[in-house]
């Protein structure tokens, strides 16, 4: 079940590759992510001695959240994989050129997970083929939907 997806991730990047991370979060995190109040938008991830982080994910605390912390809602959270998975990612952002993108947030066996994907940065030439190719689809669909109610 999807919690939030970033939708700007596919118009920018060419996803190759998907894996599925857990977060590592603080309780009052959890609650606001369930509730929704979470944005991906301008979050990207980064690899630091060799772990993997996300930051600029945006949770709103809710009015609610407990009094004796301070909510921080933009701070750098880590990313957990296993250390194949890491030291692949990593071998392959460093060399290849590929970069890490987050996708969406999503429930898994009641927790949350993020799924990540590996991906190229897409031209502005590639931006507007994948524009004209969609708008070509939704204007065939169209044109099917209409010729089948003649038909009739």
């Amino acid at each position: 079940m999807s919690i939030v997806e970033n939708r700007k991730a596919r118009h920018e990047y060419f996803i190759e590759e998907r894996y599925e991370a857990g977060l590592v979060l603080q309780g009052w995190e959890v609650k606001a992510i369930r509730s929704g109040h979470v944005q991906l938008a301008e979050s990207y991830i980064v690899i630091r001695d060799g772990e993997i982080w996300v930051i600029g994910m945006h949770i709103s605390p809710l009015p609610n959240a407990s009094t004796h912390i301070v909510p921080d809602s933009t701070r750098t959270r880590k990313l957990l994989l296993k250390a194949e998975e890491i030291s692949k990612l990593i071998g392959r952002v460093e060399q290849r050129g590929y970069t890490l993108v987050p996708l969406n947030l999503h429930f898994s066996r009641g927790r949350i997970k993020m799924d990540i994907g590996l991906g190229k940065g897409k031209k502005q030439h590639d931006k507007r083929d994948t524009a004209r190719d969609r708008d070509w689809k939704r204007e065939q669909e169209r044109w099917l939907k209409h010729d089948t109610r003649r038909r009739d």
